[in-house]
């Protein structure tokens, strides 16, 4: 997308090219053959390189079968777009990776917290496995 100051400057620019060729054609009578065609082959050009960068910065979208992508022309892809293109991908899998230690960080610890209040309990583990053990803990809640 173009900013304001973009498209003003742009705007100049299209002005300007449109009084200097009424101001050409309006003299065209007056000049001699060899310099309006100079001048003609210069317009030329002109337009030919105007459309050639409102092609090259126009974004245009690609479909292919059931998908769509935005490109900026084909100006290939150099080392920086190439590294940028891969940085969000590798931002997000070393954010993976911190979460996933992150979460084994936490889960060793409650195993750790559970087993240490197991062993330090007055009961023996054992206890605890014991189908009776369960039965006398749902008839102490009531």
């Amino acid at each position: 997308m173009m900013n304001t100051n973009e498209l003003e400057a742009r705007r100049q620019q299209d002005r300007f090219g449109r009084l200097v060729a009424a101001r050409l054609s309006g003299v065209q009578a007056e000049i001699p053959y060899e310099i309006s065609e100079r001048l003609r082959a210069a317009r030329v050009r002109a337009l030919a390189q105007r459309r050639l960068v409102s092609i090259r910065t126009a974004p245009t979208v690609v479909s292919s079968g059931g998908s769509a992508a935005l490109t900026f022309g084909d100006e290939g892809l150099t080392l920086w777009n190439r590294i940028a293109s891969a940085l969000p991908l590798i931002v997000l899998a070393l954010g993976l990776i911190m979460i996933h230690s992150v979460q084994n960080e936490w889960r060793a610890s409650e195993v750790a917290e559970v087993d240490a209040a197991l062993l330090t309990d007055d009961l023996p583990p054992a206890a605890y496995a014991d189908p009776g053990f369960v039965q006398f803990l749902k008839s102490g809640e009531e």
